[in-house]
């Protein structure tokens, strides 16, 4: 396999010309650049990254860790490895399917020096044992943590929930159920959080129906919308955990002869590409931005840089549903 040297000496350049080509640096001409181009096209050289990661002490891969696949991960992941592309890095998914050891087997790829940095979406290991790894690389988290050395991008769920509570009450609504999310993290409790304080602002009952515990998904809603149906006395409205799972409910609500928001509002969360197709009112969750501020966090770690972090906020997108 050809070399730098080889490269050099066929193109009459010197081996810092090759490196530059190589590594698209302005400052050689482009009469230079082609002809040491050309050569290494003749010779199908390719660089050896390993030895480049030697040299830089980067292999510009970051990993991202999540438990399962689901509509948020997608945009998520989409949106980082969009704007790690554009500096350079390359991305690695791990799915750890609720399982400890996958997780770490990520960490460990950290600290042998693997990977750059990690984005810890949703754990499974505690807190403690991930930090130990951050003195290996930045790593970054999607959750709400309160651990210094491993920053989050996580937004207060507390303010968009009440958001789509407040909508519902405006509108007329009072008695309503709620979907609630994951029980494991910070973002579900600060949800419930915000529903009892809303019950407490307008003196509503915040036991008068069941709630629903760790659903996210389409099948979720479904059953969710039998439920309603079966009831006696029923609520009329659910503010979800997420749009997929308000678009199960409101789907099946349609096929079971249920007009929406007329016998029941359904509020989802997230303002995903479903809830656009199905007009339904929702609370946009900028996880695009949250994505790319994970990167800015760790480029600015890697790096030493101080590139400002984008501001975040909730906002309501009302539609048909209510």
């Amino acid at each position: 396999m050809a070399n730098i040297h080889e490269i050099a000496k066929l193109a009459g350049v010197s081996s810092a010309t090759v490196s530059r080509v190589i590594n698209k640096h302005p400052y050689v001409s482009e009469t230079t650049r082609q002809r040491v181009q050309e050569v290494i096209d003749r010779l199908d050289y390719v660089p050896n990254l390993n030895a480049i990661s030697l040299k830089t002490g980067m292999t510009k891969l970051i990993g991202v860790i999540a438990i399962s696949f689901n509509d948020s991960l997608s945009v998520f992941v989409r949106g980082f490895t969009m704007y790690a592309q554009e500096h350079g890095f390359n991305i690695a998914l791990f799915i750890t399917n609720g399982e400890k050891e996958r997780e770490l087997e990520a960490l460990e790829m950290l600290r042998r020096k693997q990977l750059d940095a990690l984005v810890c979406m949703i754990r499974v290991n505690e807190w403690s044992v991930i930090e130990h790894y951050t003195k290996y690389g930045p790593i970054v988290t999607w959750q709400r943590v309160n651990i210094e050395t491993i920053p989050s991008v996580f937004m207060d769920q507390y303010q968009g929930y009440m958001l789509a509570l407040e909508h519902l009450y405006e509108r007329g609504y009072r008695s309503i159920v709620n979907v609630y999310g994951s029980m494991r993290g910070l973002n579900t409790k600060e949800r419930i959080r915000a529903y009892h304080d809303f019950c407490k602002k307008y003196d509503l009952d915040a036991e008068a129906f069941p709630h629903f515990y760790d659903l996210n998904s389409i099948e979720a809603g479904e059953q969710i919308a039998h439920w309603w149906g079966e009831q006696p006395n029923k609520p009329d409205a659910f503010a979800c955990s997420t749009d997929y799972l308000a678009a199960g409910l409101l789907t099946e609500a349609r096929r079971l002869g249920v007009s929406v928001p007329s016998d029941v509002a359904v509020v989802g969360f997230d303002n995903t590409e479903i809830s656009h197709l199905l007009d339904l009112t929702t609370i946009h969750y900028p996880i695009d931005k949250q994505a790319e501020n994970a990167f800015i966090m760790i480029r600015n770690a890697l790096e030493g840089l101080h590139e400002a972090l984008h501001p975040l906020e909730f906002k309501l997108v009302e539609r048909a549903t209510t």
